[in-house]
């Protein structure tokens, strides 16, 4: 009745043997050889240890070749993990939020100087004034920002923020600035004489923005150096280079930044 010599074969291989991720850093022991070191890759369908001396081996992935705390183990190959969704950004570099809707517009604006700043500033920040529900408003030029903040009778809960070009001490721009002394407006700009020089010159081609003699009109200026003959042509070509704040220069986007926090701050 006990024909069968319960020494024969592979006794390994007849229990129920566990089976083991062999992730990187499990510190194992192969049964036949007794080499101990942890796993630190595969090659070949095989497993590679290292010991504590830096010597490597490799040890096919058989079943119950393994020691693991002193129970015998069979190694695999841990499934391949998929790879973490990429976090979506806006085109200023926020996370993007999925799903959400445009808030309805709050009574906090931002005010800029002219259709082109309002332009660019909704390639670069529209996602995020969207969501926050702030509106983008252009000015015809800030010859009377201090009548236009009169008229908008800015409260706590009813902010303004301003975006200047050319804003330089000096400038009639800083001049027409230092008049508007409300505390619920904040005024940035830029060094810029206009919103397209705020744009990187390599991204339209350029080594660098032409030097414009004062006293000539700056677009048409810009416009014959470059060999286009008018504004408009000139303005598709700057705005068709914009897909993100990577492409327009630091001190528009520090100015910007510091807007949309002043007029979201919560009231």
């Amino acid at each position: 009745m006990y024909s069968d010599d319960v020494l024969a074969g592979d006794w390994r291989r007849r229990k129920v043997v566990p089976e083991v991720d062999a992730e990187r850093d499990l510190v194992v022991e192969d049964v036949d050889s007794g080499f101990c070191g942890a796993v630190v890759g595969f090659e070949l369908g095989a497993v590679v240890l290292e010991d504590r001396r830096g010597k490597r081996r490799n040890f096919p992935l058989e079943p119950a070749a393994f020691l693991l705390d002193g129970q015998v183990v069979t190694l695999r190959r841990p499934a391949a993990r998929p790879a973490a969704a990429a976090r979506q950004r806006t085109a200023s570099g926020s996370v993007a939020v999925a799903g959400v809707r445009a808030q309805v517009a709050k009574a906090s604006r931002i005010w800029v100087e002219g259709v082109h700043d309002a332009a660019l500033v909704e390639r670069i920040w529209g996602d995020d004034l969207r969501i926050e529900g702030v509106v983008v408003e252009p000015l015809d030029g800030i010859d009377d920002l201090a009548g236009a903040v009169r008229e908008f009778r800015p409260a706590r809960h009813r902010r303004v923020g301003v975006l200047v070009d050319h804003l330089v001490a000096g400038s009639k721009e800083s001049r027409i600035v230092a008049a508007v002394t409300d505390p619920n407006v904040l005024i940035t700009g830029h060094p810029y004489v206009d919103v397209w020089q705020a744009v990187k010159p390599e991204r339209v081609g350029l080594r660098a923005w032409p030097v414009i003699p004062p006293g000539q009109p700056w677009k048409q200026g810009v416009c014959a150096a470059v060999g286009l003959g008018e504004p408009y042509e000139m303005w598709r070509r700057i705005l068709g280079s914009v897909n993100s704040y990577k492409d327009v220069e630091t001190p528009l986007i520090n100015a910007m930044e510091r807007l949309i926090d002043f007029v979201t701050e919560p009231s």
